[in-house]
């Protein structure tokens, strides 16, 4: 079964977020991952991951005003210096926890915009150029509109569009955030994107669908999808982006079955 990577924004709410680590690190996870690490010095974080054995797999760039409603920088026109001022925020962080990828949010837009496409492009160029220079990986992530409304990113093969293109220009670490409970809601034929993706996947994340809890609570057969993750190679970690029904620790069965772990809480 893959390698799961527990969340700490959504995970652990029962601790603050600096025990949190300590507290995946309890529950069998060897990995992390979260959205927004910039309330905190990067420092304190790379602390939390090295007393607890943790790799540090993904987190946001900054999304603008988060709390006014902003959803991401990338894709809106006149927000460039912006949004490049949030990579620069963005590499610290990684520099310091020894992150190997980042996640850039496109924001609230209309895909079929001309000028919103071509700030994307801009800003996705931008980006990944900037990643390149440290090896890192530059995410995108398409996600439904139901949980996150007038998103630009919304249509998993219009990602992929994307990815392509801009690979074609020399950007070969753009890649896809393939998120199970997104591509379902949205499209449905989450298995068959995946094989037919999964060159352009640099990171995958999962939830049940539709209430966004407990992989195996849902109406997706998550066993077959982590099984089938095996089978096509996948070599990556699972991002456990999910809202837990109640304390995580108690909902954790379904990872006791998925990896092996003998349920160290």
């Amino acid at each position: 079964m893959p390698r799961f990577a527990a969340n700490l924004t959504l995970l652990f709410t029962e601790h603050a977020f600096l025990d949190r680590f300590e507290a995946a690190a309890r529950a069998g996870f060897d990995a992390v991952e979260f959205l927004f690490p910039y309330a905190h010095p990067p420092e304190a974080i790379a602390v939390r991951l090295a007393a607890n054995g943790l790799d540090l797999v993904l987190f946001n760039m900054p999304p603008g005003d988060w709390a006014a409603g902003e959803r991401g920088l990338a894709a809106l026109p006149g927000r460039f210096d912006a949004m490049a001022a949030g990579v620069e925020t963005a590499l610290a962080h990684a520099r310091a926890t020894g992150c190997p990828r980042l996640h850039l949010m496109a924001g609230l837009a209309d895909r079929h915009d001309d000028r919103a496409r071509e700030a994307y492009r801009r800003s996705l160029r931008h980006a990944a150029g900037r990643l390149a220079e440290h090896g890192l990986d530059l995410l995108i992530e398409p996600i439904n509109r139901r949980s996150m409304p007038g998103y630009f990113l919304d249509d998993v093969d219009a990602a992929a569009d994307f990815v392509t293109d801009l690979r074609g220009e020399g950007l070969s670490n753009l890649k896809l955030q393939f998120d199970l409970f997104h591509c379902q809601i949205l499209h449905g034929d989450v298995t068959t994107r995946l094989a037919r993706l999964l060159p352009l996947i640099g990171h995958v994340q999962t939830a049940s669908v539709p209430a966004r809890h407990e992989p195996g609570t849902g109406e997706v057969n998550d066993a077959f999808v982590f099984a089938e993750l095996d089978r096509l190679g996948y070599a990556g970690t699972v991002g456990c982006e999910y809202n837990p029904r109640g304390r995580t620790e108690d909902g954790l069965g379904w990872l006791d079955a998925h990896s092996g772990r003998s349920g160290l809480v």
